[in-house]
């Protein structure tokens, strides 16, 4: 095991370096200015070094327990808003037909109760269009010259493969270039992909090697749209016209609504994902059906028990982090105040109401949900108070855990607020943190003044010691010399 030499007193020092001087003196050598200059030095300012050295551990100690419960806290706090915010323990709507429509809820929706009955009688769907004559190869000419995309409200024949009628919507016009360089089928589609307008095009090649153009347009009925050669030099850019009349291509499919029926009222929407019909829920349409499907909502109790007993665990990982730094005996934190509120708030989370406005009897505190204080101040977890809970009032325990930018309720809103009065910089540990640093830097500017004080005293030393040395090695010589002299006269005697 290795032994860690103590630290010399002042005193112990002061005493060394006499004993130094005293031996060098008698010894006839010459005094060892070095290691005398040095032990007297040290022993000037020892004990203002020993303090200050002290003191900058233990507020070293201070800064860093201070960053260690601000982090901390504010993970804590952002892991808990990440849970509640996340999906998992909101109540989920259910569709009884997977086939005919999906449900999702929306992010902070309350769907406890949620009961609906929807048919499905169409799907939307976009117009698509293809060229009917094949092309020799995808990069024949066809010519350069502009095709204008124009989108608007068709009408079709019975078979819908042809359009009737076209009525133009409000949106401009969109013209595509057609460059001479470009003119096959392959260099037409991207120009048509390069506007952006809505409709992609692809060139499908058949077994015999022809290619055909093909379009596909945004699903809804205001979205059907017509392509026109409106400069056509070589008069074969008209073979992909797209409309009433067209004859070049032929239509795979129109443009139309989803048409549903919600609780007995028939709607319309452009898109088979809907988030506007029921409150809190995005509806997205797989087909039709020929009865009613029922929506209807699930609580989350798995999840819920699951984030509770995280929590807790959690709670658990915190409080040990925190008693190690404000241990009465050796925490560095043990005398700060605002570790101590960070302490008495982070106990008191099991009794403070988490629910306002809420019908009697309905618990609104972790403690009646089953997540109980031990004499120790950890948290556990009561099974039977959970089970409880989340089958008497398991909207109370969501509401609980959920998170909302306009409310105060909630565990996750109590939590940011801890941690946001925990960063303070004018009352929490933020605030110690700024006190800590400027007691570091008034410490690491006295050890500087000391260490400029210990250089001048060292020069200083150096050069007293330095004369008085030559000054005893002169005293020596002459001592010498008369000793050597009386020798010689008693020999003579």
């Amino acid at each position: 095991m290795t032994t860690t030499s103590p630290t010399p007193s002042a005193s112990s020092v002061t005493a060394s370096a006499a004993q130094s001087l005293f031996t060098s003196l008698s010894s006839g050598s010459g005094v060892d200015t070095a290691s005398l200059v040095t032990s007297l030095v040290q022993a000037q300012f020892a004990a203002k070094t020993d303090a200050l050295t002290q003191q900058s551990s233990s507020i070293t100690a201070q800064i860093s327990g201070a960053s260690t419960l601000m982090s901390t806290i504010s993970q804590f706090a952002t892991a808990l808003k990440g849970l509640a915010t996340g999906g998992t323990l909101q109540t989920q709507p259910v569709s009884s037909n997977s086939g005919v429509f999906t449900a999702t809820a929306l992010s902070g929706a309350k769907l406890s109760g949620l009961s609906s009955s929807i048919s499905v009688a169409q799907l939307a769907g976009g117009q698509a269009a293809r060229t009917v004559a094949p092309v020799t190869t995808r990069t024949t000419a066809l010519g350069s010259g502009t095709l204008t995309l124009t989108f608007g409200t068709a009408t079709y024949d019975s078979t819908g493969a042809a359009m009737t009628d076209f009525v133009a919507g409000s949106a401009t016009p969109v013209p595509i270039t057609i460059d001479s360089s470009a003119t096959g089928l392959d260099g037409i589609a991207a120009a048509i992909n390069a506007k952006n307008a809505g409709v992609t095009a692809s060139v499908v090649t058949d077994a015999d090697g022809g290619a055909y153009l093909s379009l596909k347009g945004p699903s809804g009925a205001a979205q059907a749209f017509t392509l026109e050669a409106t400069d056509d030099p070589s008069g074969k850019l008209a073979q992909l016209d797209i409309g009433v009349g067209a004859t070049g291509t032929a239509l795979a499919a129109n443009a139309r609504n989803a048409r549903l029926t919600v609780d007995g009222v028939t709607v319309e929407r452009a898109s088979n994902s809907i988030s506007d019909l029921i409150s809190g829920v995005k509806l997205q349409l797989t087909g039709t059906s020929t009865g009613a499907v029922s929506l209807t909502s699930a609580t989350q109790t798995d999840a819920l028990k699951g984030a509770i007993t995280d929590f807790v665990d959690t709670y658990n990982e915190v409080l040990k982090t925190l008693d190690t730094q404000i241990d009465p005996q050796t925490g560095p934190l043990r005398g700060d105040s605002a570790a101590q509120s960070l302490a008495r708030s982070l106990r008191g989370l099991t009794t403070t109401a988490l629910l306002s406005n809420v019908a009697a009897g309905t618990p609104t505190t972790l403690g009646e949900i089953g997540i109980k204080t031990n004499r120790d101040g950890t948290l556990s977890v009561d099974d039977a108070t959970v089970s409880r809970a989340l089958g008497n009032s398991p909207d109370a325990v969501e509401a609980i855990f959920s998170f909302s930018t306009t409310s105060t309720n909630g565990l996750t809103a109590a939590l940011n607020s801890i941690s946001l009065n925990t960063g303070s910089t004018l009352f929490g540990l933020g605030a110690s943190s700024v006190r800590y640093n400027q007691q570091a830097s008034a410490v690491a500017k006295a050890q500087d003044d000391i260490a400029t004080q210990s250089d001048a005293m060292n020069t200083r030393l150096t050069q007293q010691f330095a004369s008085m040395n030559a000054k005893v090695a002169a005293y020596k010589s002459t001592q010498s010399f008369l000793k050597n002299q009386i020798d010689a006269w008693n020999k003579n005697d």
